[in-house]
């Protein structure tokens, strides 16, 4: 019996989770099924331009685990692509990394987690923060 997935640590949950060709209407394509996690991988690796070794770290995973699941990843991602199939970004076995943030109206620091648009100042509601680098 193979042992159970080690949780993979997410930066933030991804703003948008569904991606279709342009001029197809939604019931009519096949949809294939990015992890949150396979999500990351990709911003890590593609977008922030870290090596493997940084993506693993920033993950909580081995360099071998990363490299299966940013290859899943991508294969995924290509398919989408060339066959025109619909790309829903959901599931998977993560958990949220917490940040010291910083209000930017009031000053206020607090730890959470980044939901996209709907984090908030504890404090003062406001919409305007920032992530502090340690």
């Amino acid at each position: 019996m193979p042992r159970p997935p080690k949780c993979r640590r997410v930066e933030q949950l991804p703003e948008f989770t569904f991606f279709k060709p342009a001029g197809i209407p939604r019931a009519k394509l096949p949809e294939i099924q990015l992890t949150v996690e396979e999500l990351e991988a990709v911003r890590l690796r593609d977008l922030e331009e870290l090596d493997y070794e940084e993506c693993a770290k920033k993950m909580s995973v081995s360099r071998p685990t990363f490299h299966r699941v940013i290859m899943a990843a991508r294969k995924k991602i290509a398919e989408a692509l060339v066959r025109g199939s619909a790309l829903r970004v959901t599931g998977g076995n993560f958990s949220l990394a917490k940040h010291e943030l910083a209000c930017r109206i009031c000053g206020h620091r607090w730890e959470d987690i980044i939901c996209c648009r709907s984090t908030r100042c504890p404090l003062c509601q406001a919409n305007d923060w920032q992530k502090v680098e340690n």
